[in-house]
């Protein structure tokens, strides 16, 4: 049975619930999952499988299906039941007895759409470069063999361990009383916050905390600025010291500051990274190309030694497994943890930006506005057509690249092609990608000024076009 080869995303898969994944689909890679482990050596005698899933409303069937395959498999499963992503990747990393699970959660995308996240024992994400492709035939050909026995299903609650390597981390001792608005989206926060505050002497407001999969108040996206219009309106409304939003699994995060203005990405992976070289002094840590240069020059300030990344969370995973950094930041907002196996925890990071007000005593907009030196485009999408195929669009990635980087090789002071083109200027930076997960080549540029910022913008889209 074919299924639509665009769902195998460069880091999970993820469709159309109705018409391009089916219960079927989801018995079928239970199985391929067993198999890919047992192919990889990773899957020990004694050890299970975890399956976590999000609030969708065909989270529960999509579920059901991958046990039974696993199952079948003849392996044991440990449900998570309803779970966040960075609960879900615990249960994987944090227990020997466990070879690594499948979750199923479309992030944050619509309503309509669900899929799949498969993590190692190890933490690390089954992804296009490192077995998706493989996974994606075993699913497809579904031949696999007769096993003589099947697993057996246990429920297990993992918040109570996963709480108590969270607070190992950050005391409750180091934060003072704060007021915090927290937007849930209607996500899988209510796993964890909820329990989480109870420890904590702050005043927490929560909006749209009720898991609900037809997403019935906004989108869960906070990189989307007007996704967080109502927490910004319910911030400056009750005088919180900040706003905390997170998207529909709860990996990541957006921040708005006291006056109700959206705290930059980079700003809040700055501020966090310092906390973490706080605990960690001299350490090593990383940040994405995309980020702005504040990044790594407030982390050497403060003698930490730095590193531009990959995007995307399979490659700073891996990375920082290489390369032992305590901290990866991602403009996607993703924040990565080495005391928490190199996973993101939404969880973690709340608790850092209470610690960073409680210790300085200052109001958040007065903490990052030192970081406000350059102007950052933010991400620019754009469509082209030509000779790579990418998820049912066409691009033709190489003469674009070298279109640009030819304009601009002269006047270049560096240049990368790490993750497509980065290349930096007596001006500032840009980079060109094509976008892992959607049809698109991405642009991001910072300048000195906005004015510059701006005028760059045009001229390097207007190669791109």
């Amino acid at each position: 049975m074919a299924f639509p080869s665009h769902i195998f995303k460069a880091y999970d898969i993820r469709g159309l619930a109705d018409t391009e994944i089916s219960t079927e689909f989801a018995y079928r890679l239970g199985r391929a999952f067993v198999v890919f482990l047992r192919r990889r050596a990773l899957l020990k005698d004694g050890q299970a499988v975890v399956v976590g899933r999000d609030m969708r409303q065909t989270s529960p069937f999509f579920a059901k299906a991958i046990i039974q395959g696993i199952e079948a498999e003849g392996v044991d499963v440990v449900d998570v039941g309803l779970v966040s992503t960075p609960l879900f990747n615990f249960a994987c990393a944090h227990y020997s007895e466990h070879a690594g699970g499948i979750m199923v959660t479309a992030s944050h995308n619509p309503a309509q759409y669900n899929g799949f996240k498969l993590t190692l024992g190890n933490g690390l994400p089954v992804g296009g470069q490192s077995g998706m492709g493989e996974m994606r035939e075993l699913v497809e050909r579904g031949q696999f063999l007769d096993i003589p026995h099947s697993g057996a299903v246990k429920m297990f609650d993992v918040l109570p361990e996963y709480l108590k390597k969270i607070f190992s981390i950050i005391s409750p001792q180091t934060i003072r009383p704060l007021k915090v608005v927290i937007d849930a989206g209607n996500g899988m926060a209510k796993t964890t916050f909820p329990k989480l505050i109870e420890s904590l002497p702050v005043n927490v407001e929560y909006l749209f905390l009720e898991p609900d999969g037809t997403f019935p108040n906004h989108e869960a996206n906070p990189l989307k600025v007007e996704t967080l219009a109502a927490l910004q309106r319910r911030v400056t409304a009750v005088g919180a010291d900040f706003g905390f939003a997170l998207d529909g699994d709860a990996d990541r995060i957006g921040l708005v500051d006291e006056r109700g203005r959206v705290v930059d990405a980079s700003f809040v992976g700055a501020l966090v990274g310092l906390e973490v070289l706080r605990a960690h002094p001299q350490a090593h840590m990383l940040y994405d190309l995309r980020s702005s240069q504040i990044v790594p020059e407030v982390w050497r300030e403060a003698e930490g030694t730095v590193e531009m990344s990959m995007v995307g969370h399979a490659n700073i995973k891996k990375r920082m497994k290489e390369n032992g950094a305590v901290f990866g930041s991602e403009l996607s907002l993703h924040l990565y943890y080495h005391d928490m196996y190199d996973l993101e925890s939404s969880d973690l990071s709340f608790l850092y930006i209470l610690q960073a007000l409680s210790r300085q005593k200052k109001t958040l907009s007065r903490l990052v506005e030192p970081f406000q030196k350059y102007w950052h485009s933010g991400e620019i999408n754009f469509s082209a057509k030509g000779g790579h195929a990418f998820g049912g669009e066409f691009f033709d990635q190489t003469e674009i690249m070298k279109r640009v980087e030819e304009k601009y090789s002269e006047e270049a002071v560096k240049v990368f092609h790490l993750d497509g083109l980065w290349m930096q200027f007596d001006w500032g930076w840009f980079n060109v990608r094509v976008s892992n997960t959607e049809p698109m080549l991405r642009l991001n540029l910072e300048a000195p000024t906005e004015k510059a910022m701006k005028e760059k913008v045009a001229e390097v889209s207007a190669l791109i076009k």
